[in-house]
């Protein structure tokens, strides 16, 4: 069984302006000359965590991480404006050039792996290799389940707290109730709104309740992206067309993916992936029994480092 490699700090940072007003923490760790590979985190909004640089070995990759806009360490802060996902998209692409990588690995978990194969099919030819935890295709249907009561019915408790803010009447929509009180002007009512939202997806995220996990989500400053960001992309259908990532798999069908998904994943329901695996010839699915959505579990742990061993020797090797 694979952990985690140890802990270890960037050996550069930078502050990379983009559309105004956005500016764009990114970082380096690991070796100068290693294997490309960018980190691409979940959310939207969720932002970057030291751990992250952990899935991959530091004296074989170089390892990019960078928070997407409005969220960790980039500002300002929570801002919608100019915040899309064609923009994130650009965005990476603005990072590889300015960093002066051909092609990287683009490692993805969640609405990470939902940015990562867009990227990937917008920009084919700079891309290794996909690794993708927790597949997220961005479709209603998968948001419907989420925020209008198909994990409920797994977690009819933690749901209930969840909609209990929402007055009855406004309940056949949670999610467009949620996203007036995060836009409102009541700053109580966005923060309580904020927190009961991340707490509903740290509890449902892994097979067992994590504490880490809660504490990370309610963290104000994180909790404040994650709910603002994740209720703007949702509303705007993830600025996807319908069934965009699926319909355009055949642009990508030659480059070689990863697909690690826990069978029991109740934010991001295993169909997706296996629809997205069934859409690509190329990649390898892996189900892992005994877990649920989380890059923290241990067996998604395990499988991830894996992957990213798996494609140091590959690439390493010069194939």
């Amino acid at each position: 069984m694979h952990g985690l490699y140890p802990r270890i700090k960037p050996y550069a940072t930078h502050r990379l302006e983009v559309d105004n007003p956005h500016v764009l923490h990114v970082e380096e760790s690991g070796v100068p000359h290693g294997i490309p590979v960018i980190f691409v985190h979940g959310g939207p909004g969720a932002g970057t965590q030291p751990y992250h640089r952990s899935f991959f070995d530091p004296e074989v990759y170089r390892i990019i991480l960078f928070d997407q806009r409005g969220c960790g360490h980039s500002t300002p802060h929570a801002a919608l404006q100019n915040n899309t996902t064609q923009a994130l998209v650009a965005d990476m692409e603005k990072i590889r050039e300015f960093l002066g990588v051909d092609q990287w690995i683009v490692f993805g978990g969640s609405w990470g792996a939902t940015l990562a194969l867009v990227y990937a099919q917008a920009h084919a030819r700079r891309v290794k290799a996909l690794i993708l935890r927790g597949v997220f295709l961005c479709n209603e249907e998968e948001i419907n389940w989420f925020y209008q009561g198909g994990a409920a019915k797994v977690y009819p408790d933690h749901w209930q707290e969840f909609v209990e803010i929402i007055p009855e009447a406004e309940r056949r929509d949670i999610l467009a109730a949620y996203y007036k009180r995060l836009t409102g002007e009541n700053e109580l009512a966005r923060m309580a709104a904020a927190k009961t939202w991340a707490r509903w997806e740290a509890r449902t995220s892994t097979l067992v309740p994590s504490k880490t996990v809660l504490e990370n989500f309610a963290e104000p400053h994180v909790a404040t992206s994650l709910a603002l960001l994740e209720s703007h992309y949702f509303m705007n259908k993830g600025f996807l067309k319908p069934n965009q990532i699926l319909s355009d798999m055949h642009k990508i069908a030659h480059i070689p993916g990863t697909i690690i998904q826990g069978r029991y994943d109740m934010v991001c329901p295993m169909q997706s992936a296996h629809e997205l695996y069934a859409a690509w010839p190329n990649a390898e699915l892996d189900i892992i029994p005994d877990a649920g959505h989380s890059a923290t579990e241990r067996g998604i742990t395990d499988a991830l480092v894996r992957a990213t061993v798996k494609y140091s020797k590959r690439f390493e090797s010069g194939a």
